[in-house]
């Protein structure tokens, strides 16, 4: 019996890997597909943008945008893998030869809180690097004229004063969590608060002291506009205070959070959003074995007993709630109105407790 276990535990969790790995590679496809259509609308009229390149940028963009996606890749894969199984009648013989619920779901949570592991400490700086790429890719895609080829009032904004006055900064696009810029458009004030120029920069790089800016367009009230190859403005910022104005808790990978927050500490700023994003990947794992527990109590009906469609509604609607509630204790947090840990971790307990209640009332009554 022993060896019949560890073979079928084995051969369930083969499957199960196999039905997420499916949903991951499914939903990967349909994100690329959509992101390259609209990176294909963007740049249109670029005639520097090649299809490859175009291709590779939203391969590039979509790791990152599926990172967040991984819970609902299980839970689907957990449902698929056992409804499958179900209908094959799987289940049954397992059952018949004396193999409960909580032995052939076990293989799986194993399963899961494996990949939350891989996707923590070796898939989410993969994630953040290849956005770093995506990023530098956009600048050489849209960053080829002054003001960046594309220009709105969106983008990333900084506000600096020193003794020759003060400057307003647009970027369009960070990369090194602030420390390049590219799409850049300044609005430069004197000391006495009088508007003097605006500046249209391609790239801009901080350095020791200063903000060194390249491709430069330079407009004023009195004079017609001068093209400069390079422009220096003196500033008092560091990179800590740029990265907590430019950067964001997701586009920093799991090893570099831990300093990311001492950093932001030491310099006095909010640590909230790292701290956050640091106790997620931590509850990932977890937060992935909760998602296939929840898969689980809804999966294993007998399609020969029927409400199987119900079932499947109803683990679907489950994780969507679970979803909310991670959105609702994110956001609590960010607002420091909760502590990170509480935020991160609570939407693993109450799904995992769910699941766990669901299935203890199916299978023991």
């Amino acid at each position: 019996m022993s060896m019949l276990t560890n073979t079928l535990g084995r051969y369930f969790a083969g499957r199960f890997v196999v039905a997420a790995l499916g949903v991951f590679a499914g939903i990967f496809l349909l994100l690329v597909l959509v992101d390259y259509i609209e990176m294909v609308r963007k740049t249109s009229g670029l005639a520097s943008a090649s299809a490859v390149m175009v291709a590779e940028t939203s391969l590039f963009r979509v790791p990152q945008l599926l990172e967040k996606l991984t819970p609902f890749c299980m839970l689907i894969g957990a449902m698929t893998c056992y409804l499958a199984l179900s209908r094959r009648l799987e289940l049954v013989v397992a059952r018949a030869a004396g193999v409960s619920a909580w032995q052939f779901i076990s293989p799986a949570l194993g399963s899961a809180l494996l990949i939350g592991v891989i996707a923590t400490v070796a898939y989410n700086p993969m994630s953040a690097n290849l956005r770093e790429l995506s990023k530098r890719m956009e600048a050489e895609l849209f960053g080829s004229a002054p003001g960046g080829g594309i220009q709105d009032a969106s983008g990333f904004w900084l506000n600096q004063k020193t003794s020759d006055g003060e400057t307003i900064i647009n970027a369009a696009r960070s990369e090194q969590q602030g420390i390049r810029l590219t799409g850049l458009t300044l609005f430069r004030f004197d000391t006495e608060q009088h508007f003097k120029e605006r500046v249209e920069a391609r790239e801009a790089t901080l350095e020791a002291g200063r903000w060194l800016f390249k491709g430069v367009r330079r407009f004023s009230l009195d004079s017609p506009p001068v093209d400069q190859a390079s422009l220096e403005i003196p500033t008092t910022l560091t990179e800590a205070q740029v990265r907590n104005s430019f950067s964001t808790p997701e586009t920093v990978s799991f090893w570099q959070l831990p300093s990311y927050i001492r950093s932001s500490e030491s310099s006095g700023f909010a640590t909230a959003g790292y701290r956050l994003q640091y106790q997620k990947l931590l509850a990932q794992p977890f937060l992935l074995a909760a998602m296939v527990m929840l898969a689980a109590s809804v999966s294993l009906r007998f399609f020969r007993m029927g409400g199987v469609q119900r079932m499947v509604l109803s683990g679907v609607g489950a994780g969507f709630l679970l979803y909310v509630l991670s959105k609702v204790t994110e956001d609590l947090s960010k607002a420091e109105l909760m502590h990170p840990i509480a935020a991160a971790w609570l939407p693993v307990v109450v799904g995992g407790l769910t699941g766990f209640l669901a299935l203890l009332y199916q299978e023991d009554g």
